[in-house]
């Protein structure tokens, strides 16, 4: 590889572990085609409805009690598909890729669809006056950086 910091004429050495080496992402780094990686990623990303062919929003619910997280965002899950409209895809509530974090539980819900103040209107009836103890959060993250 070239092109680090400045040394351009020097080679560059990357080492990259995993457990899928011949994953398509890891053969376009290796090889440099970028062009190949961004046609099939886009191509993808158009296919399963990924940004930016549409938004994706993560509604959170965390709490030191996991019955109370689940009981929370079951509750908003149920608002969510009573007012769910043809443009936007609720997918149903389940723990978090990483369930659990100092102590406090973690589950959400995912909706595609694209952002307007419809939706918008839709998300804060269902999350306005949810009964939820002290230590329950309650949070919506649009178009999240990662989704852990």
């Amino acid at each position: 590889m070239h092109g680090r910091a400045g040394r351009e004429q020097d080679e560059g050495k990357v080492i990259i572990q995993t457990y899928n080496p011949e994953s398509f992402p890891i053969e376009c780094a290796k090889d440099q085609d970028y062009l190949k990686f961004y046609s099939q990623e886009i191509k993808l990303r158009k296919i399963l409805k990924y940004p930016p062919f549409c938004d994706i929003i993560k509604v959170e619910v965390s709490s030191l009690n996991e019955e109370n997280t689940r009981k929370t965002i079951t509750s908003i899950y149920e608002k969510l598909l009573k007012q769910a409209e043809k443009e936007m895809m609720v997918f149903a509530p389940m723990p978090s890729p990483i369930s659990k974090i100092k102590n406090r539980y973690r589950w959400r819900i995912i909706i595609k669809g694209f952002i307007g103040n419809n939706i918008i209107k839709k998300l804060n009836e269902a999350t306005l006056n949810i009964k939820t103890n002290q230590d329950t959060r309650v949070s919506i993250d649009i178009n999240p950086n990662n989704m852990n």
